[in-house]
């Protein structure tokens, strides 16, 4: 039986982190499982599910968490491999607008009234070039349950839209 665990790391960004993380992973026997990273205004970011035999978790989750030190920050948490959503499928949802504060925050309110999860969310501000000024761009999978319909959560982002001026494509 397999135990997933997932590790979080943050701290100035610098070659050897994704390394070390793998090799601490191979070193137990775990399975790379799924990973996201980034680099933020200098920052390593980064986020892995391991999955390895649950003889090896304890093992594995120490040393993990023996990568901490003043420039990395860790925190290891298990998984339970199951989504919170429940029974849901997954939508895709972009966002383009003029840059404000409150965008994500007002998103992720009005998603959180119906109940739906946000899976995985990408945001950037770009240049509007042709406008002047810059634009907020939101890529989001959300996990929507059974029970809101499609024309529900349109009709609710829509709305949302409309408030923040922004434009809503959802797929």
């Amino acid at each position: 039986m397999n135990t997933v665990i997932v590790v979080t790391a943050v701290g100035p960004d610098r070659p050897g982190i994704v390394s070390r993380l793998s090799e601490v992973g191979s070193r137990f026997g775990a399975s790379w499982a799924a990973s996201r990273m980034a680099n933020l205004a200098g920052q390593f970011a980064g986020m892995v599910q391991f999955e390895v035999s649950t003889e090896q978790a304890e093992a594995l989750a120490s040393a993990l968490s023996a990568l901490e030190s003043p420039e990395l920050h860790v925190v290891v948490a298990r998984g339970n491999g199951a989504s919170a959503a429940g029974e849901s499928r997954l939508v895709h949802l972009e966002i383009v607008g003029h840059d404000r504060p409150g965008i994500v925050k007002d998103l992720s309110s009005s998603l959180a009234t119906l109940g739906v999860s946000i899976e995985e969310l990408q945001t950037e501000v770009a240049s509007a070039a042709m406008a002047g000024g810059a634009l907020f761009k939101v890529r989001a999978e959300l996990a929507v349950p059974a029970s809101v319909d499609k024309r529900q959560l349109r009709r609710s982002l829509e709305a949302l839209a409309n408030e923040m001026m922004v434009d809503v494509q959802l797929g």
